[in-house]
């Protein structure tokens, strides 16, 4: 434990748990609902302030940041701590994963020292290199899945979830044989990386590859595997991403060290991953239930998709809450007072559909004049695997737009979103299958 963590734990069992003020929404009242379509909950919550504290399904009381204006000052607010040890909560103390400690998870000065080193290789010209093998890869699944009879498929499994795996490990040198480890252990950490420490967990020993430790839990497995895979770049360095990021260093001579480098493929791994998957999911989902965006995208693709991603970003984004944030004084935030350590959640989701900020917010519309959204943060924790998101999206519905022009909701398998079944995570929004037809 370090001494920061030791501290703040040693405050919190001298003077007990925080009193929560105010009144205390349950989330668990509101059901499945909540999961498939938050936006009228959030809308409710704008309409009565811009921050509320709520229960969460595991008991433990959070704050929630809905308005647009108050969710892009607390990302940019150094006074909102991405370190764990700077909670109030005994839930938020305990030990951590050693790959939880990367640069999403840090303050300045560490977090400025990490995204230096890695910006100087995760570079916009390195991400543009990709798009020929994107496409190919696009085109290999799509190749698979119009070869099915009867012309249905889940397109998450089709294409949405194996695509950015793909395309993520290749980045970093992962072998091809090893890949199908890391699509189990994400779809069971997603659930758990940004949970507190005591939180229920899925079921992570569901997550183990056969071959592997039935006994070993995914998160000790994926940081053992990443710690070798570390190992064997420095052995047999190749021309991929976790190659350069063990050669690089900045003028004096400071590298990322082997835990940082652990954390760096962890956070790309997972959270790239994922954004991605629910970025293409989300944006089908929103085109197919909106004939006439469809329509038009179709009419005018050179001119349209861009602004098509765009506005799925703001309307349904991939990335419902921002990670955690734990403001280091008392916080004044429109008129509500957030205690010191309380935990913050920054909605982004809620902040897209801020009325406020964009007219009629809740219309899905691809012809929308262009405005800044919030779906990949703000400040100095702004995605910076966005313009990868962004390329593999654009790659990936081009291609659907061009080779399914049937391309249609499977009726018989779900009506509308409301059946489609959504993952119930923290941070990430998106449903877990996209039954379709072509």
């Amino acid at each position: 434990m370090t001494e920061q963590t030791a501290t703040a734990a040693q405050r919190s069992a001298a003077s007990g748990p925080p009193q929560l003020s105010g009144p205390v929404i349950d989330l668990t009242l509101y059901g499945e609902s909540v999961i498939r379509d938050p936006y009228p909950f959030y809308a409710e919550l704008r309409r009565r302030g811009p921050a509320h504290l709520v229960r969460m399904a595991d008991g433990v009381p959070v704050w929630l940041v809905v308005g647009h204006d108050q969710a892009r000052a607390v990302l940019a607010d150094p006074r909102f701590s991405k370190v764990w040890a700077n909670a109030a909560l005994p839930e938020f103390l305990g030990e951590r994963a050693d790959f939880t400690a990367h640069m999403l998870n840090s303050d300045p000065p560490r977090h400025t020292r990490l995204r230096r080193l890695v910006s100087r290789e995760f570079t916009p010209r390195r991400i543009a290199g990709l798009q020929p093998r994107v496409r190919q890869l696009t085109d290999t699944l799509l190749d698979a899945m119009l070869a099915r009879p009867g012309r249905r498929a889940d397109l998450v499994a089709a294409l949405s979830f194996p695509l950015p795996i793909s395309v993520i490990c290749e980045l970093l040198g992962v072998p091809g044989l090893d890949r199908e480890k890391f699509r189990r252990w994400t779809a069971a950490l997603l659930g758990d990386t940004t949970a507190p420490p005591g939180a229920a967990a899925p079921d992570l020993a569901a997550a183990q590859p056969a071959g592997d430790d039935p006994g070993e839990p995914a998160p000790q497995a994926m940081n053992r595997y990443l710690t070798e895979l570390v190992a064997a770049k420095r052995e047999r360095p190749g021309e991929d991403l976790m190659s350069a990021l063990i050669r690089t260093h900045d003028e004096d001579g400071d590298r990322l060290s082997p835990a940082e480098l652990v954390g760096m493929a962890f956070l790309l791994l997972v959270a790239g991953h994922e954004t991605t998957v629910n970025l293409i999911t989300n944006a089908v989902l929103a085109l197919l239930t909106h004939p006439e965006q469809l329509a038009a995208l179709r009419a005018d693709p050179d001119g349209l998709l861009d602004a098509a991603i765009e506005e799925t970003l703001r309307w349904d984004g991939p990335v419902e809450r921002a990670t955690y944030r734990f403001p280091t004084e008392p916080v004044d935030l429109g008129g509500t007072r957030i205690p010191a350590g309380h935990p913050v959640l920054v909605v982004l989701a809620s902040a897209g559909r801020d009325p406020g900020q964009y007219p009629d917010a809740d219309r899905f519309d691809i012809h929308r004049p262009a405005r800044p959204h919030l779906a990949f943060g703000h400040g100095i924790h702004y995605c910076l695997g966005a313009p990868l998101a962004r390329l593999e999206a654009r790659v990936a519905l081009r291609a659907l737009l061009d080779r399914c022009p049937g391309l249609a909701l499977d009726t018989e398998r779900a009506a509308g979103p409301e059946e489609l079944p959504w993952r119930p995570g923290l941070i990430m929004r998106g449903p877990s299958a996209l039954p379709v037809r072509y």
